[in-house]
């Protein structure tokens, strides 16, 4: 474990040992600026003497492995889990514009004016999200410390043959529609009987095999055909939670991360100016040094890793900080927006009784939070540690190394 050191002007500086740290605490040469990861700012001008130190990025649709190396040792490591309700976000706020259009008697005729979709480099939100999400994870390391070179992993994803290994020439040029429209395609491919139980002869709709709610696409491999009594009977649940695992197992596996990756791998190089690698040379490098298969592994091969120490990782999560919700009045009055903010937001760190836990929820017009065993308190028995901001990193529980505790 290191503890991570600006100058004087803000500007990163090779960590030390935690002693060390200690020791400028307690002497007054320094300031604590960050808890999680925890970092000092000197109080007094000092040498900028840095090594060379490698960052290596392991990119994903919803996990990306980080970490940072010397010649001599890791300095730094984790794995970032991204968020996953941006689509779910937009489909609720898409609902409440609607929902005040409806209400609306006289609104002038709009045509043509969705201008951001035509835009050459325009990305869906989601993916805008993640591809954010990466550059910001890689500006936040630079400001902790003094990064000489970034190494990004960049990989393409045959997705058509990732659904079939045989597929070649001509082949590529013939969807699995060819000659189909998707419903009789469905009857054709599975016998013009219910999926589920087997009838004929009766109404037939289109079924997802993993519900959307799940995760599920709209792939002719996630669908199927069933009667409108086992459709409604399925409901959300997906084909081997009904009772039917030979189906779930025909429904192929998701491709949103191969398509994030072809969408946005160059663009991550691009944003960045770094040099790239490729997933056969940090899976060959990492089967040599018998590494398992994880985000950090092989974002510790990129970064040029081999036989130094390495050092306890850290969880790192994304949150959506803006705590700005619908609030439905009683008494049949209109709608409201609680536009207030509250000095206590979820996933801030608070002390209760010597413990330091993190906030759930507010509630109450932010006198009681809910701490995540869902007890509610008194905001007038709690202190605040920490806030809690966007970009949260906490010490792994698993990671087997002792931490330091700093009072």
């Amino acid at each position: 474990m290191v503890v991570f050191v600006l100058n004087k002007y803000g500007k990163p500086l090779m960590p030390c040992k935690p002693a060390k740290a200690r020791h400028l605490l307690k002497k007054g040469k320094a300031r604590v600026i960050s808890i999680n990861p925890f970092a000092i700012q000197l109080l007094y001008g000092s040498g900028g003497a840095v090594q060379l130190i490698t960052l290596g990025v392991d990119p994903g649709y919803d996990k990306t492995g980080f970490s940072v190396t010397t010649d001599a040792k890791e300095l730094m490591s984790g794995e970032v889990q991204l968020r996953k309700d941006v689509s779910k976000k937009l489909s609720e706020r898409r609902t409440y514009r609607r929902n005040r259009r409806s209400r609306l008697w006289h609104r002038e005729p709009r045509f043509n004016n969705r201008v951001a979709s035509k835009k050459k480099s325009w990305l869906a939100p989601s993916i805008k999200h993640r591809l954010d999400a990466h550059i910001n994870l890689v500006e936040k390391i630079k400001n902790l410390l003094p990064i000489s070179e970034v190494i990004v992993e960049v990989a393409s994803f045959d997705t058509q043959k990732m659904m079939n290994p045989e597929i070649s020439g001509v082949e590529y040029q013939r969807g699995e529609l060819q000659g189909y429209e998707v419903k009789e395609y469905l009857l054709e491919k599975w016998g013009r009987r219910c999926a589920y139980c087997g009838k004929k002869n009766v109404g037939l709709e289109t079924e997802h095999i993993v519900s959307k709610s799940r995760g599920g696409t709209d792939r002719v491999s996630n669908l199927t055909i069933a009667c409108r009594e086992c459709n409604l009977k399925k409901d959300s649940m997906t084909a081997e939670e009904f009772g039917y695992p030979d189906i779930q197992k025909r429904a192929n596996q998701s491709l949103k991360e191969a398509a994030f990756m072809n969408s946005i791998r160059w663009r991550i190089v691009n944003v960045l100016n770094c040099k790239w690698t490729y997933g056969y040379i940090t899976k060959y490098n990492r089967k040599k040094l018998g590494l398992d298969k994880s985000h950090i592994n092989d974002a510790f091969i990129i970064a040029s890793g081999s036989k130094q120490n390495r050092v306890a990782s850290y969880n790192v999560r994304r949150w959506r900080r803006n705590n700005r919700k619908l609030q439905l009045n009683r008494k049949g009055f209109k709608p409201a927006i609680r536009r207030q903010r509250y000095k206590l937001q979820p996933h801030d760190w608070v002390k209760y009784f010597g413990q330091v836990v993190p906030i759930k929820g507010v509630h109450c017009l932010g006198k009681y939070v809910l701490l995540e065993n869902n007890k509610s308190v008194s905001v007038n028995k709690i202190s605040l540690h920490k806030y809690g901001k966007s970009w949260q990193f906490l010490p792994r529980v698993n990671s087997g190394v002792s931490l330091p505790r700093f009072e």
